[in-house]
C-alpha cells in the first residue's frame, strides 16, 4: 500500500466573517491510499486558529503518517490522538479504499437518492445588510431551521435582526438557532442570553469562550436559552475528561464537528455520553470541501438524528470539487443525476 498528502487552498466566494476574523481561504489536505490499483481518498481537515492540531509539526505528522500507513487504521488513529483531523482522514482513506465506490462510505438510502437529510441555513456576519440579504436568500430557499453568527458586529443591531424576523415568522415557521463562538464575555453572557430569549430561539452555541467550566455551568443553569457546547469539546481526548466536562456543565446540547474531535470514532464516543446523560446533539461539518462534507453527510444520516444537521452546502468556495450532494428546501441530498469530477482522485495524485 503507498500513501501520499495533497495540500489544496478552497477559495472563498466572499469573505466570510466569524467572531474569530474574516476568511477568504481554507487549508485541507487530503491523504490518498493506492493499492492494487485501487484508490482511497480521505480529507484531513485543518482549520487554522481553531483545531488543536493547528501546530507547526502538522505537515511533518501527515509525512509520518503516509511513511506508516502500513500500521493500519486502527493503530494509527491511537497514534493520531494529538491530530483529530488527520485521525479523521485516516478513517475515511481506509474505508474509502474497501469500498467499491471511493466516494462510498457509508451505504445507505442517503447515498442511493432515496432520503436526504434536514439542515440548517448558515448565516455568516457580515454588515445587517448584507446578514439580511442571506436571511431573505435562505427563506427563498425553503430552509425552516436558520443558524445565525453572531458577537461579530454591534449586539443591538443583531437584535434587531432577530426581531425583524421573528415579526415575520414565529418559531413554528423558523426554527432559529445563533452561533456566538464564545464572542460573549462572562459577566455580560447572563444578561445577553436573557435578552436572546424573547425571541423564541432553538439554541446558542458557545456563548463564552471554552475552558471555563464553572462559567459555563452556572450560565447553563441560569440560561432561559438552551446552550450547546461547541468550541469546548475541541482538543479533549480522554474518556474521563469527557465525562467530567458533561457532568460539571451539563450543557443542552453537543455540537460535534468530526474534523475536530477524532473523526467517526471522536464523536461517536460524545454521542454515547450525551445519552447517556440526556444531552441532545446535532453534526456540524468545519469547512471541508466536499469530499470531507460528502463523508461527515453519509455517517451522519447512518446516526438517525431527525434533527436539522450543521452539515454545509459546498457551495462557499470558487475551487470545491462536482459531486452529487445537493441541496433542497433545506435538504441535503444526493442526486441521482450527479456525479464527482472525472478521475478526481488521480488529478489529486499529481
Amino acid at each position: 500500500m503507498k500513501a501520499r498528502s495533497k495540500k489544496h487552498i478552497l477559495n472563498f466566494k466572499r469573505p466570510s466573517g466569524t467572531s474569530r476574523g474574516i476568511l477568504t481561504q481554507k487549508e485541507t489536505w487530503f491523504l490518498i491510499l493506492e493499492e492494487n490499483g485501487k484508490f482511497g481518498i480521505g480529507e484531513c481537515g485543518l482549520l487554522r486558529g481553531l483545531s488543536v492540531d493547528d501546530v507547526d509539526g502538522y505537515e511533518d505528522k501527515l509525512q509520518w503518517t503516509c511513511n506508516h500507513i502500513s500500521l493500519g487504521a486502527e493503530t494509527l488513529y491511537e497514534e493520531l490522538e494529538d491530530f483529530p483531523s488527520i485521525q479523521f482522514g485516516v478513517e475515511q482513506a481506509f474505508i474509502s479504499l474497501e469500498s467499491n465506490n471511493a466516494f462510498e462510505l457509508f451505504t445507505s438510502h442517503f447515498t442511493s437518492g432515496e432520503s436526504t437529510i434536514p439542515i440548517n441555513g448558515l448565516i455568516w456576519m457580515g454588515d445587517a445588510v448584507f446578514m439580511h440579504e442571506q436571511i431573505q436568500q435562505k427563506l427563498e430557499e425553503g430552509f425552516s431551521c436558520i443558524k445565525m453568527k453572531i458577537g461579530a458586529i454591534d449586539f443591538n443591531k443583531e437584535i434587531e435582526l432577530l426581531e425583524s424576523i421573528r415579526k415575520r415568522y414565529s418559531k413554528e415557521d423558523i426554527e432559529l438557532r445563533v452561533d456566538a463562538n464564545g464572542a460573549f464575555g462572562p459577566k455580560e453572557a447572563l444578561e445577553k442570553l436573557q435578552i436572546l430569549s424573547s425571541f423564541d430561539l432553538h439554541s446558542i452555541e458557545q456563548p463564552i469562550k471554552q475552558g471555563q467550566y464553572l462559567e459555563m455551568k452556572r450560565l447553563c443553569e441560569e440560561s432561559p436559552l438552551p446552550i450547546a457546547l461547541d468550541e469546548e469539546l475541541i482538543g479533549v481526548f480522554d474518556t474521563t475528561e469527557k465525562k467530567r466536562l458533561l457532568q460539571t456543565v451539563r450543557p443542552h446540547y453537543v455540537i460535534l464537528k468530526p474534523s475536530l474531535i477524532g473523526g467517526v470514532k471522536g464523536s461517536e464516543e460524545w454521542i454515547a455520553l450525551a445519552n447517556e446523560y440526556n444531552i441532545g446533539w446535532w453534526v456540524t461539518s468545519a469547512l471541508e470541501s466536499n469530499i470531507g462534507l460528502n463523508a461527515i453527510a453519509q455517517w451522519t444520516f447512518t446516526l438517525n438524528n431527525p434533527m436539522p444537521q450543521g452539515l454545509g452546502t459546498g457551495s462557499l468556495f470558487t475551487n470545491n470539487f462536482e459531486c452529487p450532494l445537493t441541496v433542497k428546501d433545506g435538504q441535503l441530498g444526493y442526486g441521482k443525476d450527479k456525479y464527482w469530477e472525472t478521475n478526481l482522485i488521480e488529478r489529486l495524485c499529481t
